[in-house]
């Protein structure tokens, strides 16, 4: 779901390395240690799961215009496999959070409801910088206060508004910006 089918970070985001393996930085998060790492086809449905829940909860006003299915279908023909997708794993194998990168843009930032305020969300913002050190924007809903809240507390700015026209779901946007500081 890119910007024109309906992607947005952080529907549902907390108020390491360069490879697959190497994000693996266990954390102790809620009593849970939670490992970042790349996404494979096997968590396709998952990562499209703890979308569907985060979007469900976060934006309860936003009408989504595709299916459960159709959503789970695009994790895991387009998602997974051609952008630079990443989960939170828990130690018990589940996944609570999701976030892809799909050139500059930090496409989707997506977390298990009952995960927010665990720090995830700071972890896959702070794994984005590092992927992306030359900077990163992303789109978020303009209704979205808790998520425009977080990602500005990150040291992204508002650059653009939109009445979301460019979006499937015609709700009104707002694009970010995070550019590090020069040395």
């Amino acid at each position: 779901m890119n910007r024109e089918a309906g992607a947005r970070a952080g529907a549902d985001v907390d108020a390491g390395p360069s490879d697959d393996a190497g994000a693996g930085v266990s954390t102790d998060a809620g009593a849970e240690a939670v490992v970042l790492r790349r996404a494979r086809a096997v968590d396709a449905r998952a990562a499209a799961d703890v979308w569907l829940r985060s979007f469900a909860a976060a934006l309860p006003t936003v009408v989504r215009p595709r299916s459960d299915s159709e959503v789970r279908a695009y994790f895991r023909h387009v998602v997974v496999e051609r952008y630079e997708t990443w989960v939170a794993q828990e130690d018990d194998g589940a996944v609570a959070g999701v976030m892809v990168l799909e050139g500059e843009e930090l496409s989707q930032l997506y977390l298990a409801p009952e995960r927010r305020g665990c720090g995830i969300g700071d972890r896959f913002v702070a794994l984005a910088k590092e992927r992306r050190a030359d900077g990163l924007s992303l789109w978020t809903f303009q209704v979205n206060a808790p998520a425009r809240r977080f990602y500005e507390r990150h040291g992204f700015r508002a650059v653009e508004w939109t009445d979301g026209d460019r979006n499937e779901e015609r709700e009104p946007d707002v694009r970010y910006e995070w550019r590090p500081r020069s040395a």
